[in-house]
């Protein structure tokens, strides 16, 4: 699992999106398009894509949205 592609959203506020992440999860799958948020408390989460308003693309159990988010931070923390 590695991130492909991360890029900084520019003048997040709040519990806002601060970065569009793409990841492969494996040699078979590779997801494009996830958020990493920020919550007003300092909290990061990953969030999937949105198909038709705000019908779900994918959901991801806790311990995969854990290593997830994990991944986009220490990319977010080198991105440009």
């Amino acid at each position: 699992m590695k991130v492909l592609y991360c890029r900084k959203i520019s003048d997040p506020r709040g519990s806002e999106c601060i970065a569009a992440v793409d990841f492969e999860l494996n040699e078979h799958i590779r997801i494009y398009g996830l958020r990493l948020m920020r919550k007003a408390d300092g909290r990061h989460f990953i969030y999937a894509p949105q198909a038709a308003g705000s019908r779900k693309v994918a959901t991801f159990s806790e311990a995969l949205s854990t290593r997830l988010t994990d991944l986009a931070l220490d990319a977010y923390e080198v991105a440009a």
